[in-house]
């Protein structure tokens, strides 16, 4: 049995130099462990960036003015929109992750970059699908959640030290 939804089309763009940053492949498996059991069919792209274009996105979007770890901008369709060529619904949205933040964080949590990587992709697949933390009780539901996501993967507790 294959994990993940039926169709799954993750779409992964370096801005930076991959060096020392996960493959798409990894990205693709880890978005499936996020989706698994709930969505069936997605497509999603991800955006690796470095520090001037996630402050810059994220100063546009959210208002704050400095580079974030992942930002997660959810598809809003609406009804009877035509899709560009080549994309096929249903479309779940895009990830941005900030490749010298995520590497930092990594190095100041002690934690393995790929392990850094995957928490944060599957934290932002979770936002895709609506998940949020705003307050505590929905911040206590959606770690949980990836607590278990990661645990499927051999990902050790990334709220651990927390």
């Amino acid at each position: 049995m294959t994990k993940g939804p039926v169709r799954l089309e993750v779409s992964v763009g370096y801005a930076v130099p991959r060096a020392g940053i996960p493959s798409a492949v990894s990205f693709r498996k880890w978005v499936a462990a996020a989706l698994e059991g709930r969505i069936r069919e997605a497509d999603l792209a991800i955006r690796i960036v470095g520090a001037r274009e996630g402050r810059a996105l994220n100063r546009h979007y959210r208002g704050k003015d400095y580079a974030t770890n992942v930002l997660s901008f959810p598809a809003d369709m609406a009804e009877g929109v035509k899709l560009p060529k080549g994309v096929k619904m249903p479309l779940l949205g895009d990830l941005v992750l900030c490749a010298p933040v995520v590497a930092r964080e990594a190095k100041e949590q002690r934690k393995p970059l790929a392990d850094h990587y995957a928490h944060l992709t599957v934290h932002g697949a979770l936002h895709l699908l609506g998940w949020d933390h705003e307050d505590t009780r929905e911040a206590e539901c959606m770690e949980q959640l990836e607590r278990g996501i990661l645990a499927g993967l051999d990902i050790a507790d990334p709220y651990r030290d927390e």
